[in-house]
Order: C-alpha cells, then sequence, then structure tokens
C-alpha cells in the first residue's frame, strides 16, 4: 500500500451513529494495528473494589494470572480494531521467575514520584497506516530486579530521583538482549513479523521467544458470548465469530528447527487470584508456568483460546538471529504457503521499509536537517503505536455484569457516578500506552496537533469522538480521563480543531462545523458551572496545571476561594478560539456572525473581570491568582508561574475590510463598544482592544502589548522562567525567594523545583512547579506568533532579558522552538533529554533513538515523568514542521 493513499483511507474514519461505527468505518489497512495496551493492570476499568484503589486490585503480580474484563496489555502488541484477536510477544531469559509479557514498573503509591516504568523500550518507526512498524526493546541477561526496584523506590524520598532500572547493575558488562520486531503488511489481513535478536553480552547465552496470540476474553462477561477457539493445524489456527480466521505461521529458528506449540485459556487462574476452585486446568498463566517450571498447564490436546510458539534460541556474544512469523487470513480454497518465509519475506520488508523512508522525506519541508527528520519520524511513530483500543461501559462497570458477583455498594456509587451515559469502544490515542493507558481530554487535543501532519482524518475524528453522545455528558462537560471524569481540563478542544483544520488546507469547514456546535455546549458549560458567582472569574480545580501554585485548589481552606487567573484566561482564550472559528464559518454562513459577536462579548466581559478582581499586578508586571477570604480580604498569591503567562494565549487579530463578513463584524463590534460609551476613535479605551494607529486590523486580546512587554520580562529572563530547553512552568528565582503565605491558620510554599515535585499535593504528581511542558510552551509560541502577525518588526523585545539583544516576536518564537527541538538533537554530551545514565549519553546503541518523555528538568532538559509520553510531547516535531 502507498502510504500516500493514506489520506484519502483516513477520511472514511468520520463516523456517525453507534459508538462501534467507527470500527466499522475504517479503511481496510486499520483493520490491525498496534491497539494492544502496554499496560492492563491498575487501571481505573480493572477495578471492582471498595475504596476506588486500582493499583491495590489488580497489581502487576496478578496481570499473568487473570483475565482483564475491558481490554488486553502486551510487549510490542497489535490487535484487530474490537481487540478480538491479539498478538503480542513474550521472551524469558532463563532466570526470570515469570515470563516478560509486559512492560514492568511501580504503581502509583510503590514509586517515590507516582507510577514510573521501570524498562527500556523505543518506538522506532511506524506509518499511518500500519504496514511498517518498528519496536525495539532492551531486555537484561541477569535475573530481573523486580523486588530490588519496589524496594529501593519505596526507600526512597520524595527528595531523590527515582530508582532505576539501569540504576541496579543488571545491565552492566553489557549483558543484554537488544530486540528489534518489526511489522509488514502484503495486505491488510496479511501480516509478516521479523524478530532480530542481539545478544550484547560477552558470553553465548539462550534467550526464550515466545509470540503469543490470544483472543480478549469476551465469553467471561456480560451477555453470553460464543466462545472463540485456537487450535494448531500446521500453523496455529484461530477461528472467532467476529474476526474471522486467522493462521499464525511460524519459520524455523537459527538451528532449523521449527519452534513447539503451546495453548492454555485467556482466563483466570482462580485458586491463584480467588482462592477458589479452577474453572479450566489451562488458565491464562499456563503457559508461564510450563515454561518456567514445566508445569503440566498446556493443553495436550493443542487448542485453547491463548496460544505461542516456543523458540529457545542459542545467540553467541555480539550476534543477531532472526526469526520469521506470518499472520495471515486465508480466503476459501487458500492453501498454506510453505515459501512464505523466504525471499518473498525479504522483499516485503524492504519494500515497506522504501516506502517508510519515501514517505517521511515527502513530509519534510526544506531546511530540516537529518538529527530533525529523524526526531519528527519517531514522534510520529510514538504517536501511531500510542493508539490503543478502548473499552469502557460505565453503567456495566458500575453495576457489574449479568451472571457475576455484584461490586461493592461503595464501588456503584463511587469514581464516575454521574457518568452512566459514557459507553467507548473505540480506538483512542493515549498519552503514554504503559503510564497513561486511558484517554485524556486535553492530552489528545496536542495529538491531534501532529498527528494532522501525517492522519488529518485520525486527528478529525478524535477531536470529533469526544464531543460525541456517548463521551461527551448531556450538561456539555467533556470527560477529563478515566481517574475522574468530572476533573475540569483546560479548554483546549476548539484550538486543537480550528489548528487541524489550518494544517489540513483549511478545507474541511464541514469538520470545524460539527466540531463547532458540540463546543458551544460545552462552552455553556463552562459558564454555568466552572463560575459559581457568576462574576466571570473562573475557578476549575485542577486545571490540567496540577496544582501549579502554592495551595491544593481541589481542597482549599474552609471559607476560602481562589480567583483563578489561569481558569479566568483559559476562558479568555477560549471564547477568542470560539470567534476565530465563527468567523471562519461566517465566510460562507452569515448566521454564524451573529455567533462571533456572542464571543466577542463574552471575552469582554472576561476581560472587564479580570480587571475588576485585580488579577493583573501593575508593580510587578505580572499576572497572580488571588485568595479571597470570607471577610473579603483579596491575597495575591505572587508565584510567578505558567498561570501567569495563560492570559497571554487569549490575543486575535481581526482585519478592518478584508472580507464583507469581517467588515459587518466590525461595525457590530463598533455598535457594541458604542453601548458601552467607548467609540472607534477611542477605541483602545475598551481594555480589551488595541490598535496600531494607521492599520488595517485590531488586536483583541487580554494582555495589551505594553503589559506583553512586562510579562516578557519575566518570561524570557533565564534567571526566571526561560531555561535553556523552553519556558520553565516556575520562574528559577523562586528556588532562593520561595512564596509563601499563611491563610486561615494554614501555612503554604512554593519554590521552584526544576526535577520532579517534593510535594504529595494532588496524589504525589504535581510536577508543575519547575520543568519545561510542552503543551503550554507550544501555546505560548503559537499566541506570539499571533502578536508578531499584528504588532510587525517594529515591536521588539529584549530576549533574553538583560543580554541587550532585540528581538522582533517572530525572532522570539524562532527562538523557543529552537531551544524546544534542541531537548531531542544530539549534542556533545548526547541528547539532553536523555542525561539520566551514562548509557544514554555515550552508548549509540543506546542514544540512537529518541524517548518523548512527559516533561523535561527546567536547568539540565533531562526527559522527565512517563518516558513515552509521545502524545503530546509529540507536538515538537509540529515545530519542527511549521517552523517559520
Amino acid at each position: 500500500m502507498s502510504e500516500a493513499n493514506d489520506r484519502a483511507e483516513h477520511e472514511r474514519m468520520a463516523s456517525v451513529g453507534h459508538p462501534e461505527a467507527g470500527l466499522d468505518e475504517a479503511g481496510p489497512w486499520w483493520i490491525w494495528g498496534p491497539y494492544l495496551s502496554e499496560r492492563g493492570w491498575g487501571t481505573v476499568r480493572e477495578d471492582y473494589s471498595d475504596d476506588g484503589n486500582a493499583w491495590a486490585y489488580f497489581p502487576h503480580d496478578h496481570a499473568r494470572s487473570r483475565a482483564y474484563r475491558w481490554n488486553e496489555d502486551g510487549l510490542a502488541g497489535i490487535c484487530t480494531m474490537r481487540q478480538d484477536v491479539c498478538l503480542a510477544l513474550a521472551f524469558w531469559n532463563g532466570r526470570d521467575p515469570i515470563l516478560k509479557e509486559r512492560v514492568f514498573g511501580l504503581n502509583g503509591p510503590e514509586g517515590n514520584h507516582g507510577e514510573d516504568a521501570k524498562e527500556y523500550w523505543w518506538y522506532v518507526d511506524a506509518t499511518p497506516s500500519h504496514a511498517f512498524m518498528v519496536w525495539r526493546y532492551h531486555y537484561p541477561q541477569r535475573e530481573f530486579p523486580y523486588d530490588d526496584l519496589v524496594a529501593e523506590n519505596a526507600r526512597r524520598g520524595r527528595d531523590q530521583p527515582e530508582y532505576e532500572l539501569l540504576d541496579t547493575g543488571v545491565f552492566d558488562e553489557d549483558r543484554y538482549w537488544a530486540i528489534e520486531a518489526t511489522y509488514a503488511k502484503a495486505d491488510p489481513t496479511d501480516i509478516s513479523l521479523r524478530i532480530r535478536i542481539t545478544n550484547e553480552g560477552p558470553d553465548e547465552d539462550i534467550l526464550h521467544v515466545l509470540p503469543t496470540l490470544w483472543f480478549r476474553d469476551t465469553w467471561s462477561w456480560g451477555v453470553t458470548h460464543e466462545k472463540p477457539q485456537m487450535r494448531l493445524d500446521g500453523d496455529i489456527v484461530a477461528a472467532h465469530t467476529r474476526a474471522g480466521v486467522y493462521r499464525l505461521a511460524a519459520g524455523p529458528g537459527p538451528d532449523g528447527a521449527l519452534p513447539q506449540a503451546l495453548f492454555c485459556d485467556n482466563e483466570t487462574n482462580a485458586p491463584r487470584i480467588h482462592g477458589i476452585e479452577a474453572t479450566t486446568a489451562y488458565p491464562k498463566d499456563g503457559i508461564n508456568d510450563h515454561v518456567i517450571d514445566g508445569a503440566a498447564t498446556v493443553n495436550p490436546d493443542q487448542t485453547g483460546t491463548k496460544s505461542a510458539w516456543w523458540y529457545s534460541v542459542p545467540v553467541a556474544a555480539g550476534d543477531t538471529v532472526e526469526l520469521r512469523l506470518r499472520l495471515w487470513s486465508p480466503t476459501e480454497g487458500d492453501q498454506p504457503d510453505t515459501d512464505w518465509a523466504g525471499e518473498v519475506f525479504e522483499a516485503l520488508m524492504r519494500a515497506r521499509e522504501d516506502e517508510a523512508n519515501a514517505y517521511y522525506a515527502a513530509l519534510m519541508p526544506d531546511g530540516v536537517t537529518d538529527d530533525e527528520a529523524h526526531v519528527v519520524r519517531q514522534a510520529m511513530a510514538g504517536l501511531i503505536w500510542g493508539k490503543q483500543f478502548y473499552r469502557y461501559d460505565v453503567p456495566v462497570w458500575l453495576d457489574g455484569d449479568v451472571g457475576q458477583p455484584p461490586p461493592p455498594a461503595a464501588h456503584t456509587h463511587g469514581r464516575n457516578e454521574s457518568w452512566r451515559h459514557f459507553d467507548a469502544y473505540d480506538v483512542l490515542s493515549m498519552p503514554d500506552p504503559w503510564e497513561y493507558p486511558w484517554f485524556a481530554a486535553w492530552d489528545l487535543a496536542f495529538h491531534t496537533v501532529a498527528l494532522a501532519h501525517i492522519a488529518p482524518a485520525f486527528a478529525k475524528y478524535q477531536l470529533l469522538l469526544l464531543c460525541r453522545e456517548w463521551f461527551m455528558h448531556p450538561n456539555g462537560a467533556l470527560p477529563a480521563y478515566e481517574w475522574s471524569f468530572d476533573d475540569v481540563n483546560p479548554p483546549v478542544h476548539a484550538w486543537a480543531a480550528l489548528e487541524v483544520f489550518r494544517i489540513d488546507g483549511s478545507r474541511d469547514v464541514a469538520f470545524l462545523e460539527r466540531a463547532f456546535h458540540k463546543l458551544l455546549l460545552n462552552f455553556t458549560w463552562w459558564v454555568n458551572r466552572v463560575d459559581p458567582d457568576g462574576n466571570n472569574v473562573f475557578q476549575g480545580g485542577f486545571l490540567g496545571l496540577d496544582n501549579i501554585g502554592a495551595v491544593d485548589r481541589s481542597h482549599l481552606p474552609p471559607g476560602v476561594r481562589l480567583d483563578q487567573t489561569d481558569g479566568t484566561a483559559w476562558m479568555a482564550f477560549y471564547a477568542l478560539t470560539m470567534l476565530r472559528i465563527a468567523l471562519v464559518l461566517a465566510e460562507r454562513d452569515e448566521v454564524y456572525e451573529d455567533i462571533a459577536t456572542k464571543f466577542f462579548e463574552h471575552f469582554a466581559m472576561i476581560t472587564d473581570a479580570i480587571a475588576d478582581n485585580h488579577l493583573w499586578d501593575a508593580s510587578d508586571g505580572f499576572f497572580y491568582d488571588q485568595l479571597v477570604t470570607a471577610d473579603g480580604q483579596r491575597i495575591p498569591l505572587r508565584v510567578k508561574s505558567l498561570v501567569g503567562v495563560i492570559p497571554v494565549l487569549a490575543a486575535v487579530s481581526i482585519a478592518n475590510e478584508t472580507t464583507v463578513p469581517q467588515a459587518r463584524l466590525r461595525k457590530r463590534f463598533a455598535d457594541f463598544l458604542a453601548r458601552r460609551g467607548i467609540d472607534e476613535a477611542d477605541i483602545d479605551r475598551a481594555g480589551f482592544v488595541s490598535r496600531i494607529p494607521g492599520a488595517d486590523r485590531i488586536m483583541l486580546t487580554v494582555v495589551d502589548p505594553e503589559r506583553l512587554r512586562r510579562v516578557l520580562t519575566e518570561l524570557l529572563d533565564e534567571e526566571g522562567m526561560l531555561s535553556p530547553y523552553g519556558i520553565r512552568s516556575i520562574s528559577r528565582r523562586h528556588l532562593e525567594q520561595p512564596f509563601s503565605v499563611d491563610v486561615a491558620g494554614q501555612s503554604f510554599r512554593v519554590g521552584y523545583e526544576p526535577a520532579e515535585s517534593q510535594t504529595a499535593m494532588y496524589g504525589g504528581n504535581s510536577n508543575w512547579r519547575g520543568p519545561v511542558w510542552f503543551p503550554v510552551n507550544h501555546l505560548v509560541i503559537e499566541a506570539l506568533d499571533r502578536y508578531d502577525a499584528y504588532l510587525g518588526h517594529e515591536f521588539t523585545v529584549e530576549c533574553p532579558t538583560g543580554s541587550g539583544v532585540q528581538m522582533t516576536l517572530g525572532e522570539v518564537t524562532a527562538e523557543l522552538r529552537r531551544r524546544l527541538i534542541a531537548l531531542f538533537l544530539p549534542g556533545p554530551h548526547g541528547r539532553p533529554c536523555t542525561q539520566s545514565h551514562e548509557r544514554f549519553r555515550t552508548d549509540p546503541r543506546w542514544s540512537r533513538d529518541v524517548l518523548f518523555n512527559e516533561y523535561f528538568h527546567g536547568d539540565t532538559g533531562d526527559g522527565l515523568g512517563a518516558s513515552h509520553q509521545t502524545g503530546w510531547t509529540a507536538v515538537v516535531a509540529d515545530l519542527i514542521l511549521r517552523r517559520r
């Protein structure tokens, strides 16, 4: 398949109707994809406890033995769109107590900085159709130190770094396997799998490799379903009533011998997990127990619902061997092809790799270096591997399955109980396939901006999906993420829709219009639910910034309220983005002129509220949150942070006479200002409108040019918020000058923490206290570009502050882009984003490919948090591809 056809195929993804419609409407090349999660245990969906402790209810130790209710997981896994049939890899080094079937990591309470994967793998390559995908993994030859990782991280406090797998010494002397898995499709249901295994150690060793094929368990839950079956018929044959029939053929090992077929059932080991009578003699962990201990736990009749080919592969020191497999769906009359593993296999791999090279070469604009192109390609690969099957029917989850014991009463009335309409059954873009194997609304918005460059229809589908009636609440709220759909995330959905529309060539007006209508409901929800006092000052609690300030926004002292600068500014940004969309739609339908005026008026009211509630501090030249006590006292929280930068995002310029609709809108705006006693000649006095004398456009903004200059003085100060690798979330000057405040008998404090946070606030995951985060950096750059288009070359600022160098805002954004992109580029000491261990700095086997972390050290740029959050961090690809 030519990747040039991706756009046409993806256009079919815009589905309507039942939640499953998206699966039915997708093109055939998307039947199989990397939709298998890296982690199914410890998720909300699998939690049926009475206390909501998902980590404890379904720990890693249960994962090999306990059937999942909602979705499967595995290493380098692929599956059908409904996850009926799954294929993934398992390994055994001959020393571990269990098969390596899934990535190991610490759960939230175990990690000294929250949940954390403790393994090393890379998404090396992928094309949008999944016709070519490459994954690499480093697996120790020594016994995997499960207990050591848990014990040492438990011993360490929040003031210490995380204890990582490399720190244990298990990779010393290069005693590890480098494993690379490559998938190549001959057609939508004919997939070849190449597994290359390199012994990096000093001695010959044996690796057990078990490509595993299984069915997701849909027969043990809810309405009775026919149980599918696998059997041995030369190949492993998997017959499923919905997915059809597939054959998994295995080529010989390097010694010429064929592997052994093993079968068990993808059902829970009831004696081990629940202490009750077994329902099958060959449970989910049957293959594990047979390979590790020789137990009689695989079916001698060679049938079941889970199977594996068992290779035992000796490899000399420094050598590389190759295994070949083929998964295919035969049509009636087809005979097995005994020659598939030879030249045909090699030719397919070459052809698909050549296609991938040509596809990404054509994507790169002029001026992109080879290193930058590599970053783009891997960012896109991570996004593609991050597509995951997501099934979550909230009423079924709350009440329990028919014929099964009901969950505890506390579960029935606990998390997400007000979202009984929610019924997800689709493929979604995940923030991190291990750490966050579920959708997150504001993360997803940034995913789509990067995805729009390679899969615009999929990007649009993702944005529309969250607005569908089985996702969006009837009251207009968008679900935040599965741990709490009720949490309030920044309203960036409209911005993402507009960006995707623009990246896709500004042609799909129907998409933009469809998103706009649903976002009207969401905007109204914000106004009615997140502005409790009706004064246009918004209080969003979490708001995606993990309580960046001194106080926990979700748990304020009694009698105290928080007037949020960022919550209010986010709404100003939302109003202007909806105005921008309305202007696009008004070009084709004058009905939208009325709605554009509405958002202009609402934006004006929000800017009035910012002024009336003193969120701008004229003495400091910065915006601050305000604590308001029961007696009306206002206490500014003077923390120089991204909270005070969010108002900069709310800016849009409107031309004077460029189009008839905009000319009419200018008159409407003038009429609105006249009702406020402001005439056209004195327009700047409005407080939210600025105009350059003689120019043909006006700018609507919370931050006028002079206030912008003052905010940028801090933002562009390398002793303040400007790091060598982007904008810090909190100013570095708070390292020596931490902010503290006493309120209602309690003391609160916040300082600059460039790496992991040392506070347990908000579940121990409050890491917005100094590191560089890509999403807000991206939004700031995009906003400053809008200012630059309006203010032009006459407006300059000092960058960096104190340097004496004057730059236009366009030059400032170019410098910010350069710093952010530099995180991932090789330098004298390796890539800044992988500075945590010597191997990543000096060993090409570890440094040649890129990891996309959740956030980055505010001083060194070292990657922190989730190691594969290729979702929003992948917007680095957008920075490279759209760099001016």
